[in-house]
């Protein structure tokens, strides 16, 4: 039989490591990001109120740890804000519509992972704020906008804040823009 003493002893040495896995747990546990609203008539665009579905082309989204969701209405703006030093408010996720599959005029639906992305940059291609950087889930699908419109194949973590200033530069020398 184990003497009463050791007995407290050995179980008051088993609630730290027992703390430390519950803590680890706690931890280690991550939530499933959240998943992208489809915005209704009246989203309007969190940078500068413009109404999402009077405008071409792809639209984006974060969604905040908090269960908010602010909508852009093009993806350049989301892209600026993703690659800004100052977003502080904490992301569950950051989402773009696939053009692969989207109707260009009209998109609905269609959401992506917007680090997940391919995109094409320095397309003709026009969004609500004249020449914009266009996503895609397929490889192929941004091949085949390049062959028509021009510009080159990107990985997000390839574009840089320099690409979305020059593409707003030559929005507002063709005096596009809001």
């Amino acid at each position: 039989m184990m003497h009463p003493v050791s007995l407290t002893a050995t179980r008051r040495a088993r609630w730290p490591m027992l703390l430390a896995a519950v803590l680890l747990a706690a931890c280690s546990r991550t939530t499933a990001p959240l998943q992208a609203l489809e915005p209704d008539d009246q989203a309007a665009c969190a940078l500068d109120g413009m109404l999402l579905r009077d405008f071409p082309g792809a639209k984006a989204q974060v969604r905040y740890a908090d269960n908010q969701t602010e909508y852009f209405c093009d993806v350049m703006e989301l892209l600026g804000a993703m690659l800004a030093p100052e977003q502080r408010r904490a992301v569950s996720g950051y989402y773009v519509q696939d053009m692969g599959k989207a109707d260009w005029q009209h998109p609905r639906g269609n959401w992506i992972a917007a680090r997940d992305a391919i995109y094409v940059v320095g397309s003709s291609a026009q969004g609500s704020m004249g020449p914009t950087i266009v996503p895609f889930a397929v490889q192929a699908d941004a091949e085949a906008l390049v062959q028509k419109a021009g510009g080159k194949v990107l990985r997000f973590e390839q574009i840089t804040t320099a690409m979305l200033n020059r593409s707003a530069d030559s929005m507002h020398d063709n005096g596009m823009g809001h």
